[in-house]
């Protein structure tokens, strides 16, 4: 199933396009991503009853009807709420899943809040859904301590790191300089194996990455391609593209 994820370019939280109402991480724009046959990338975050939204930040004020961290409410009150733009709902995985139906490959980043213990419930119950899902699909994340938690609770999920320079600046800040170098160079990966390394397009080459294509032959995934420049370093250093803001089946962008 990893040769599936590695076919069609994956649209970065759907084919969305906010000029035209279609909002990430969306069912408008789960639907876009399938008329166009790519991939999808979604995000999950926990919510307060152990649910996973399909959602992208950690609070609702950017996006959603509403304000506050996600992880202070309950899915049934989450999937009450409208976008602020475009006409849909809050949807949560298995939703995301009924809509698919194994049409096209899915790609499930799960949003970490870096807590003691990984969030170990939730990541569970993410990696029993995506294992009962009747589709290609892989869960990959920031936090090598959730991949962990996957790789112990269900070894057969695929799974992927997400990476880059880990730069001092944003969430990477409050980080030590020993922690950022180790997740910059994937020195995790004795305790997570992760089947895919998925690293910024703007940081390749790099060596944690290129060490583990190369010696252990783990496919590369870069993130996020939106330019000409992108797409010509993602296809020197990686083996697929996250994009966002065109389509890659356009051969005149």
């Amino acid at each position: 199933m990893l040769d599936t994820l590695f076919q069609q370019p994956i649209a970065h939280r759907g084919y969305h396009d906010a000029d035209r109402g279609c909002i990430e991480n969306t069912p408008s724009a789960i639907k876009a991503a399938m008329e166009h046959d790519f991939a999808i990338e979604v995000d999950v975050q926990e919510t307060a009853d152990g649910e996973a939204l399909v959602f992208h930040d950690y609070t609702l004020d950017r996006l959603a009807e509403g304000t506050g961290k996600v992880l202070d409410l309950p899915s049934t009150a989450l999937t009450g709420l409208s976008m602020r733009t475009g006409g849909d709902r809050l949807w949560l995985l298995q939703d995301l899943f009924d809509l698919v139906q194994g049409k096209v490959p899915l790609v499930i980043e799960i949003k970490s809040w870096m807590k003691p213990g990984a969030q170990n419930p939730f990541v569970r119950n993410v990696v029993d859904q995506v294992a009962a899902y009747q589709g290609p699909a892989a869960i990959k994340s920031f936090d090598p301590d959730m991949l962990g938690v996957a790789r112990a609770h269900n070894p057969s999920v695929l799974r992927g790191i997400v990476a880059d320079s880990m730069p001092a600046r944003g969430d990477s800040a409050r980080l030590s300089q020993v922690h950022r170098f180790a997740l910059r160079h994937m020195l995790h990966f004795p305790r997570t194996r992760p089947h895919f390394v998925s690293y910024s397009v703007r940081d390749l080459p790099a060596v944690g990455p290129s060490v583990l294509r190369r010696v252990f032959k783990r496919p590369i995934m870069a993130w996020t391609v939106r330019t000409t420049e992108d797409r010509q370093r993602a296809a020197q250093h990686a083996d697929q593209i996250v994009f966002e803001g065109f389509d890659p089946d356009n051969r005149t962008q």
